[in-house]
């Protein structure tokens, strides 16, 4: 399972980086004649209802889905790891206003928080990503704070403090460094989490603009064909479910 995980991965990183080396049909353009065709050797994913190849959709639409799970990603990091950071090594009122404030977004369920953020915001790819990785700052927040806690009251920290090190340093060069692992296997969790997710808020259309390849997208535009055109949701959909269980795969070895 860990290798098939990782060559899951590793496959939609490739359709992403070089999408013309799996597929030789244009994402974009249709052939009327070849309308909502079954899954075949000519079309591995069937047609779409204009006549476009679906599997050339879905691999030149992972670049949309991958880059917006890495910012989402990203922006949950750095922001969460940020404020953990302070509040571990702060404490007191600071401690307790940042954990306070977590406290208020954990609340809040994370595709509410993130629709309230592209509403703020307005649809995009972009923002629906930064949207994703705003509502999993909490999370990150929350995991940090409690690795900074228990490395801060390491004997070697206090060492670190007591050789006449800085704040700052020391929070630099011992306490971060060495609460780090719970966090970055908790980012390749959430990698899948934010795929998720931002298929959900592409197929209920903050997302991409038609006609764009977007994963959340695409499911969406084959659901009025579910009945007789069962391949327009199915695999796509198969292939969201394939990357979010191989992230949480990889996450769980990480950890």
């Amino acid at each position: 399972m860990k290798v098939l995980s990782w060559l899951t991965i590793a496959v939609v990183v490739l359709w992403a980086i070089v999408p013309w080396v799996f597929t030789g049909h244009d994402p974009l353009a249709g052939v009327p004649a070849d309308k909502l065709q079954p899954p075949s050797a000519a079309h591995w994913f069937g047609t779409d209802a204009v006549g476009r190849d679906v599997f050339a959709r879905v691999v030149h639409g992972s670049v949309h889905s991958l880059s917006g799970a890495f910012v989402a990603v990203g922006v949950g990091l750095v922001l969460g790891t940020l404020l953990g950071l302070l509040a571990g090594a702060a404490g007191g009122a600071a401690d307790e206003v940042i954990m306070r404030g977590v406290d208020v977004l954990l609340s809040v369920p994370g595709l509410l928080l993130a629709l309230t953020v592209i509403i703020l915001l307005g649809p995009g790819t972009v923002n629906v990503a930064i949207a994703v990785g705003i509502a999993s700052v909490a999370a990150f927040a929350r995991l940090s704070r409690a690795e900074v806690v228990r490395v801060r009251r390491s004997d070697y920290v206090e060492a670190a403090f007591g050789s006449g090190g800085t704040f700052a340093g020391v929070l630099w060069r011992h306490v971060l460094p060495n609460s780090l692992g719970p966090v970055v296997a908790l980012a390749a969790l959430q990698f899948g989490v934010a795929i998720l997710a931002i298929s959900t808020l592409g197929f209920l259309g903050y997302g991409a603009e038609p006609p764009t390849p977007e994963w959340g997208l695409l499911i969406s535009e084959g659901r009025n064909y579910l009945a007789t055109s069962w391949w327009l949701t199915t695999l796509p959909g198969a292939v969201v479910v394939a990357v979010v269980l191989a992230a949480g795969r990889i996450s769980k070895e990480i950890r």
